[in-house]
C-alpha cells in the first residue's frame, strides 16, 4: 500500500499548480510504469483513486463541497463555529477569486482527475499475463466513470475549463500551461467516458468487498444527469428508463434506511461516498459539521447551519416521514439524559448514534446518486417532452412522495407547475446531499437570483452561476482566463 500513495502523491497536485522552472523530467514520474505489474496492483491503484473522493479532512466529498458551494444557496449558511471567512463569505455570496475554497475545489479535482488519468493509461498497457482481459477492461472504466464524475462537478463549478485527458509525464510548460476546453467539449468527453463505463457489471454481480465501486448502472445514472443538465430531454428519459426497468433498483421501505449503516450499499443506493468511522480517520465529517455544538457529551462543531429564512423546514408536511430523518430539533445528552431543544433545526441525516461524543467518525455514507434520484430525473425529463404532466411522470413523482408519506398527486398538471414540483420534490428528498445548487443554476440566473433573494440573500446575481476561475491558478498559469461573469467582480 506504500507503493500505491507514494504513486498517487507524486503524480497528483502537479497538474496546474507546479512550478514551470523545472524542464526535466523526474525519475519520480516513472514510478507508475514500475508499478502497475499485477493484477492486484492495479485494483489497488484504482481504488485508492476512490479515496480522493472521500478522504479525510476536507474533501470534495467530505465536506468541501458544502462549504464550498452548497452555502451559496437559499438551504445553507455558515453555523455559529464556521470560523473560516472564505466560507462565511460563500455563505453571503461575497466571494471571489481569492476564495480557498474554490482554489481547493479546483486542486482537488484535477487531482482526482490525473489520478484517473495514470489508472488508464498504465492499467491499457498492462499485457495478458499481468491482467485478464475481464478486469483490465473494469478497471478500465471504473478509472473513466470516475473522470467523468470529476469533469461533471468542475464543468458545472467554473464552466470552460481545461480539459486533460493524459496523465502528466514531465514538469513542462507545454503540459502545465494548458488553456480551457469549452464547455461543450468537456461535456462530449464526460458522455464518452459513460458510454465506456456502461460497460461495467450491474452492481448485483459484485462480491460484498466491492460492492461501492461504480457499476453499469451507476454510469447510465450518471450519464442520465449528464443529459438532463443539458437538457438533453429525450437522452435523459431514455436513460433513466433504462436503469428503472434493467438495473434491479428499488427505493428503501424506509427512508431512514437510505442512511443507516447496516444497510451501506443497498437496493437505493447507486453510487456513494464511503465512510467507516473509527477506522484512520474515514469518517463522515458533515455529521459533525451539522450536530449540536452546546449539548453536554455530544460536541459537535454546528459549522453547517440551515439558512431558516429560505423555508426549507416549514415546506414539509408534518406526516412527511423525511422530516425527522432529515433535521433534529432536539436530542438527549449522553452526560446527563436530559432532553435539550435546539433553537432552530439541524441537519441531522448524518448523525451516528455509535459515536455520540465524537461524530466526526460517523460511519454513515453520502449517497452521490441514488435510485430516488433516477425517479425524479425521468419525471422530470418525460415532463419537458409532453405538453402535460403525463401519467409515467406523475407515477415516478409518486413513487418518491408514497415512501415519505407526501401527498399524491392525483390529477394531471399543467407542464409549468409540475417541473415546479419535480424540483420542490427533489429539495426536500435530497437536503444534505450536495444537489441544491445544482439544481437552482440550472434553471439560469432569474430562478437562482429569485430564489436566493427571496430567502434574504440579496446579493445574488448572475454571475452566481459559476464560481470563478481561482486567482492562484491564473497566477500560476498564463495561459487560463477568468470566467466572463467574474471579470471585474
Amino acid at each position: 500500500m506504500k507503493k500505491i500513495f507514494l504513486l498517487l502523491a507524486i503524480t497528483s497536485g502537479l497538474l496546474l499548480a507546479s512550478c514551470s522552472k523545472l524542464e526535466e523530467s523526474p525519475d519520480a514520474l516513472i514510478v507508475s510504469e514500475q508499478f502497475y505489474k499485477t493484477e492486484d496492483q492495479a485494483t489497488s491503484a484504482l481504488t485508492g483513486t476512490y479515496r480522493k473522493l472521500f478522504e479525510s479532512g476536507q474533501s470534495i466529498y467530505n465536506g468541501l463541497f458544502q462549504i464550498g458551494v452548497e452555502m451559496a444557496t437559499d438551504d445553507y449558511e455558515a453555523g455559529p463555529r464556521a470560523r473560516n471567512a472564505h466560507v462565511r463569505a460563500i455563505a453571503g455570496l461575497t466571494h471571489d477569486a481569492s476564495n480557498d475554497r474554490m482554489e481547493q475545489l479546483w486542486k482537488q479535482s484535477y487531482d482526482a482527475i490525473n489520478a484517473s488519468n495514470v489508472n488508464i493509461k498504465s492499467i491499457e498497457a498492462m499485457t495478458n499475463d499481468q491482467i485478464s482481459a475481464t478486469i483490465k477492461l473494469r478497471l478500465v472504466n471504473e478509472a473513466k466513470f470516475l473522470r467523468a464524475l470529476h469533469y461533471f462537478n468542475l464543468v458545472r463549478w467554473f464552466g470552460d475549463v481545461p480539459l486533460i485527458t493524459v496523465h502528466l509525464t514531465s514538469l513542462s510548460t507545454d503540459q502545465l500551461h494548458v488553456t480551457k476546453a469549452e464547455e461543450s467539449t468537456v461535456y462530449a468527453q464526460i458522455e464518452a467516458d459513460l458510454i465506456d463505463a456502461e460497460q461495467l457489471p450491474n452492481y448485483l454481480e459484485y462480491g460484498e468487498k466491492d460492492k461501492a465501486r461504480a457499476s453499469r448502472g451507476a454510469a447510465k445514472s450518471l450519464l442520465a444527469k449528464v443529459y438532463l443538465t443539458q437538457q438533453k430531454w429525450s437522452l435523459a428519459r431514455n436513460k433513466a428508463k433504462e436503469v428503472i426497468d434493467n438495473e434491479g433498483y428499488e427505493l428503501f421501505e424506509n427512508f431512514a434506511d437510505v442512511f443507516a449503516v447496516d444497510k451501506k450499499n443497498g437496493k437505493e443506493h447507486i453510487f456513494s461516498a464511503q465512510f467507516k468511522g473509527n477506522s484512520g480517520y474515514q469518517g463522515n465529517t458533515l455529521a459533525s459539521r451539522s450536530a449540536p455544538a452546546d449539548i453536554p457529551g455530544i460536541n459537535g462543531d454546528y459549522a453547517d447551519a440551515l439558512h431558516i429564512e429560505g423555508g426549507l423546514y416549514n415546506s414539509y408536511a408534518s406526516y412527511d416521514a423525511r422530516l425527522p430523518v432529515t433535521f433534529s430539533t432536539g436530542k438527549v445528552s449522553p452526560v446527563d439524559s436530559r432532553y435539550y431543544a435546539l433553537k432552530k433545526p439541524q441537519f441531522n441525516k448524518y448523525y451516528d448514534e455509535s459515536v455520540i461524543g465524537n461524530q466526526s467518525q460517523s460511519s454513515k455514507n453520502l449517497p452521490i446518486i441514488r435510485y430516488a434520484e433516477v425517479l425524479l430525473m425521468f419525471a422530470e425529463a418525460e415532463n419537458e417532452l409532453s405538453a402535460e404532466a403525463t401519467t409515467d411522470a406523475i407515477a415516478a413523482l409518486n413513487e418518491v412522495r408514497s415512501r415519505s408519506n407526501a401527498d399524491l398527486l392525483s390529477s394531471s398538471v399543467s407542464k409549468d407547475d409540475f417541473r415546479e414540483l419535480v424540483f420542490e420534490e427533489r429539495r426536500k428528498e435530497f437536503v444534505y446531499e450536495y444537489q441544491r445548487w445544482f439544481d437552482l443554476v440550472r434553471r439560469g440566473a432569474s430562478y437562482y437570483i429569485t430564489k436566493l433573494s427571496a430567502a434574504g440573500k440579496t446579493l445574488a446575481a448572475s454571475r452566481h452561476l459559476h464560481f470563478p476561475t481561482p486567482q492562484r491558478e491564473l497566477n500560476l498559469n498564463p495561459n487560463l482566463k477568468q470566467h466572463p461573469d467574474w471579470v471585474n467582480n
